[in-house]
């Protein structure tokens, strides 16, 4: 049964948590990754060349990877500029980065509350940003036979290091992402269907079940 609080009285028992915009983009962003990161993967090593039969074959793959990246990139700025102003770090954020041995044991009566992210998803959200914007800048260095040749090689060749490092810290990141989103149960559902309990933003984000109660109580 949902623990009951002080918050749920005179409140529906579910509440929007990502409106069908707000899916639709992640998922596409999801979609974007997949197939950049595969074909990528591709062309990272030899070792992982098997994957070329996805796309068709070597040269198409290395046709279709930059499009792919494009693609993700596009999708991923419609998503940070609608969520940028609710990845903001304020004290209370830092605060929660500080007590992060409290986070990994689940002592989370012991931080302090939070918003609709906490300190370590905005964290994770600039990272992000970082690495598409990193990512968009070496990968258009490297675009053969588009980009390419304005560079010095030099430069091309350090775009290339550049990229595939950039690109190993994003796959680092999502494999996080995606284990966090598993790990605090409900966060997965939230993302597919739009909605979690009230129990559930209670313990986890507090000060925004309050905003939304707020927000709800002003119409």
């Amino acid at each position: 049964m949902t623990e009951r609080t002080p918050a749920d009285r005179g409140h529906p028992r579910e509440i929007v948590r990502y409106t069908a915009n707000e899916r639709t983009n992640h998922w596409l962003i999801a979609i974007g990754f997949l197939l950049a990161g595969l074909s990528g993967l591709a062309l990272y090593h030899p070792a992982m060349s098997w994957l070329y039969a996805l796309f068709g074959g070597g040269p198409w793959t290395r046709v279709l990877h930059p499009f792919f990246g494009v693609f993700m990139f596009v999708v991923f700025v419609l998503f940070a500029w609608h969520m940028g102003g609710s990845n903001r770090l304020d004290a209370r954020d830092r605060q929660w980065l500080k007590q992060i041995d409290d986070v990994a044991a689940g002592r989370e009566e012991k931080l302090p509350e939070v918003g609709r992210y906490n300190g370590g998803q905005k964290v994770l959200f600039w990272l992000l940003v970082l690495c598409m914007l990193g990512l968009l800048a070496t990968g258009i260095v490297m675009w053969q036979p588009w980009f390419a040749p304005a560079f010095p090689v030099s430069i091309v060749r350090l775009g290339s290091v550049l990229h595939a490092i950039l690109a190993t810290v994003l796959i680092c990141l999502i494999i996080f992402h995606a284990y966090s989103a598993f790990w605090v149960k409900g966060s997965m559902g939230a993302m597919v269907r739009g909605r979690v309990t009230r129990g559930w933003a209670w313990k986890h984000h507090r000060e925004w079940l309050r905003e939304v109660d707020r927000d709800a109580s002003a119409k």
